[in-house]
């Protein structure tokens, strides 16, 4: 078994994946992907079309520099400089410098987008995008790309991403960028309640056979749960009080029945205590959306900001 840090496992479970047959319109990635040079330019050689969140000090241009090909022709003492190399002053810059200083950034007007519908309200961002040349690692500009800067219009976080594609491109559009760089959330946000409510991250093992083991128990686990949810959907939604079943009262409601297995005299009392628990905490999450939802929605409406009226970047089958 040889080391290999997480980016170059990454490019080979996307090999094995292209392989296999598989085939996506384009990936993404967390910062820790996002700031390697080797792996961003693996996935561009590959012809793989990506949308990277970066780091804040991640560094780059927005014009091109000069690189000089070859030196004088002049001996010089000291040790020989390498070529190609960057012309003097050619300096590449912070992502949030860039920001806050280019005015490439300065003089384009933010556009606002609805990026997912979630148990607190629509959330809102806004973005801008430019051409950009991120610094390889061998200190010279890519080829061109696109920088996109997005921010939360309630809590002014900021994010930034890279993609080897750009806003008029065959098949490419900032919407489409946008879309794809706020996927990742939905499956960040699985991994978390696979750790809270599926134990996950609960494992004491020492070989990795082990841990591929309760991996699979953990997903198979998630997907009954996903299974479970999908089919009461439809009678939730009817009851206009109660909010869709959560991972957490599916993980409930089968301990309350394995449990009243065991004891087949309570069997009837324990289940009917369990169902009058589920049915109280689901009017109360109702109600907490509704809430969030509406306080969300008046924030925005300060602002100046109808959720319904501006672009959106959601799938067709959740807009």
């Amino acid at each position: 078994m040889v080391f290999r840090t997480k980016p170059e496992i990454a490019l080979a479970l996307v090999d094995r994946a292209r392989a296999n047959g598989v085939r996506v319109r384009a990936w993404t990635c967390d910062e820790l992907y996002g700031r390697s040079s080797a792996f961003l330019d693996g996935l561009d050689q590959r012809g793989q079309v990506f949308v990277a969140e970066v780091p804040t000090n991640f560094h780059g241009w927005m014009t091109k520099p000069r690189v000089l090909r070859k030196g004088p022709t002049r001996p010089r003492r000291g040790r020989p400089k390498t070529y190609p190399r960057l012309a003097a002053k050619a300096s590449s810059c912070e992502v949030g410098n860039l920001l806050r200083y280019s005015p490439v950034f300065r003089r384009q007007a933010w556009r606002r987008y609805r990026v997912k519908d979630t148990t607190r309200g629509p959330e809102v961002w806004e973005v801008k995008w430019a051409a950009f040349g991120r610094k390889a690692d061998d200190g010279l500009p890519s080829r061109r790309q696109c920088l996109m800067v997005i921010r939360n219009v309630v809590t002014g976080d900021v994010k930034y991403f890279v993609s080897n594609r750009v806003p008029g491109d065959p098949g490419i559009s900032l919407r489409f960028l946008l879309r794809v760089a706020v996927s990742r959330w939905s499956v960040e946000d699985c991994f978390r309640q696979a750790k809270e409510e599926l134990g996950l991250d609960h494992y004491e093992v020492r070989g990795w056979r082990c841990v591929h083991r309760h991996f699979y128990l953990t997903q198979l686990s998630q997907l009954f749960c996903a299974r479970l949810r999908q089919t009461f959907a439809a009678q939730n939604a009817r009851d206009d009080s109660l909010e869709p079943l959560s991972v957490e009262a599916v993980r409930r409601a089968v301990n309350a029945w394995l449990q009243a297995t065991t004891t087949p005299t309570s069997k009837t009392e324990r289940l009917q205590k369990e169902l009058n628990e589920q049915r109280y905490y689901e009017k109360r999450r109702k109600q907490a959306c509704l809430s969030h939802t509406k306080t969300r929605k008046k924030r925005l409406k300060e602002l100046g900001i109808d959720p319904d009226r501006i672009r959106s970047c959601l799938p067709p089958s959740d807009g």
